[in-house]
């Protein structure tokens, strides 16, 4: 996200959520610092935008300070991670007359480095810790970073959740649907950031990874054009889904308004 994302939420997030009387809004803020990591000044900056909780990623303690301050904040790290990590990986979250939302951050375990525990094995372990509970939705952020592992995850809790947000890539999936059994799915949400970058790294530094050796520093774009992506869920008085679908923003130039 960086500097130029947060920046997007701020002029953009605050009307969205008027105009469809959203009730919650939830963001991966895995690279809300400085493009890669968290800090609690900025997710108290984007908190003030009207973002109500964060889900993350494998960035979560790219800044080591951030695994001290996870505890106080809203927002979660992989429930799949080894006991004893900082911070958790499920939450409720009480909307009063609304109801009740569980809310799971899952990390997929192909091509992810570290020690994640299966997260088909977590996602059961968790509904059945739960399942007395009468929650309005349950909400799952699922961190993969090869498509067809999301999409097998979808699958498999169809009908037992109520969402499935991937994210991860970045790039925002045009495959928003919902399942048979009634779960909402998307492979990936997108990002909200520099919309003339690689997934928010100069362009140029990314192709001289793949050109030449070694590759240079990142640097993130700040300026210009930005992509706001999202998807907008419905949920009725039964706990369905009413209806899901994609809800993209881009901004010119935000430096000038």
């Amino acid at each position: 996200m960086a500097s130029l994302g947060r920046a997007t939420v701020g002029k953009l997030l605050p009307n969205i959520k008027k105009a469809d009387n959203i009730s919650l809004a939830i963001a991966n803020g895995e690279n809300l610092a400085h493009g890669r990591g968290l800090t609690a000044e900025k997710v108290q900056e984007v908190l003030g935008f009207g973002v109500d909780y964060f889900t993350s990623g494998d960035h979560v303690f790219r800044i080591p300070k951030f695994a001290g301050d996870i505890d106080s904040l809203p927002v979660l790290r992989p429930a799949n991670w080894p006991q004893g990590t900082p911070g958790k990986g499920h939450t409720i979250l009480d909307l009063g007359k609304e109801g009740k939302i569980l809310l799971v951050n899952l990390l997929g375990i192909t091509n992810i480095n570290g020690p994640t525990e299966n997260p088909f094995y977590t996602i059961d372990n968790i509904l059945q810790e739960f399942e007395k509970e009468n929650f309005r939705a349950i909400l799952v952020d699922f961190h993969a970073e090869v498509t067809s592992e999301a999409r097998a995850f979808g699958f498999y809790v169809d009908g037992r959740v109520t969402a499935v947000f991937g994210t991860h890539s970045h790039v925002p999936t045009a495959d928003a649907q919902v399942l048979p059994k009634g779960t909402a799915y998307i492979t990936d949400v997108g990002m909200v950031g520099a919309k003339d970058s690689v997934l928010g790294v100069e362009p140029q530094i990314i192709i001289d990874r793949f050109t030449k050796v070694p590759g240079e520093k990142f640097e993130w774009v700040e300026s210009g054009s930005s992509v706001f992506n999202s998807v907008l869920l419905e949920i009725d008085s039964k706990g369905e889904v009413a209806s899901f679908e994609r809800v993209d923003r881009e901004l010119r130039d935000i430096a000038n308004g």
